[in-house]
């Protein structure tokens, strides 16, 4: 099980590595309501240390931070780390607040890091799930998602309401006291 919640097999673990209690993954999950409540299709390993710099096989670092500002075209995860936009793909835009898995290298003589690629340390779809509340621009999903008007990516002529059923794809954030951050929100196919 994962996070207490997330129902797993062996057979979904990418590369067949052998997982341990408190180790952390990253998950892609559907729902399995009437039996177990979510299963994840998809099991990702994390480097083992949050938070910290880990060595990776290629020789470049690994590390996990929290996006602490973003000014023009740079994401800030602390004073001294910071990298371009553009690293990014144009599926995900980071937030203040996504946690971050960022490699990088550095180079001799150089105290700057050039990070190689970032990308959202948890992403999790989700599907039919009601939209609990809406306040301006901000609202909150399943009572545990937030997400903002501001960085969310919608359909053309569509914005969430209360009580809308909808898919939800989601990153791993700190936002007020949600740990989920919906990246992308679109009204769920009615059957």
């Amino acid at each position: 099980m994962i996070d207490e919640s997330i129902f797993f097999s062996s057979d979904v673990v990418s590369g067949n590595v052998p997982l341990k209690v408190g180790q952390k993954v990253n998950v892609v999950v559907e729902d399995d309501k009437p039996l177990y409540g979510f299963r994840a299709i998809k099991v990702d390993v994390v480097p083992h240390r949050l938070y910290g710099a880990v060595p990776s096989d290629s020789g470049t670092r690994v590390l996990i931070g929290c996006v602490t500002s973003i000014s023009e075209d740079t994401i800030y995860i602390s004073n001294s780390i910071y990298f371009s936009i553009d690293i990014f793909s144009e599926d995900f835009v980071p937030y203040k607040g996504d946690l971050l898995e960022v490699e990088y290298s550095t180079e001799p003589g150089i105290s700057n890091i050039k990070a190689t690629s970032v990308k959202p340390t948890r992403c999790i779809h989700v599907e039919e799930v009601c939209v609990t509340s809406v306040h301006g621009r901000n609202g909150v999903i399943d009572y545990t998602i937030f997400f903002t008007l501001d960085s969310v990516k919608l359909p053309d002529g569509y914005i969430p309401q209360v009580y809308d059923i909808v898919n939800v794809v989601m990153v791993e954030s700190i936002q007020f006291c949600y740990i989920w951050r919906a990246v992308s929100v679109t009204p769920a196919q009615k059957s």
